[in-house]
């Protein structure tokens, strides 16, 4: 963790351990796309490449 002159350890800690959560909260409400998304790519892909028989 980057610690500038003067700044105090415990406040750069808290401030780590807040960024962290949010960044696991905003991953944690990104999950539920997953599958949307990966469909959308497979589609997406089945669609643009040539020679593909589309299923029903």
């Amino acid at each position: 963790m980057a610690r500038a002159n003067g700044s105090n350890m415990a406040l750069s800690w808290i401030a780590g351990v807040i960024c962290i959560a949010v960044v696991a909260a905003l991953l944690w409400l990104a999950v539920p796309m997953g599958p949307v998304m990966v469909q959308f790519v497979g589609d997406t892909l089945r669609s643009v490449a040539p020679g593909t028989v589309e299923t029903p």
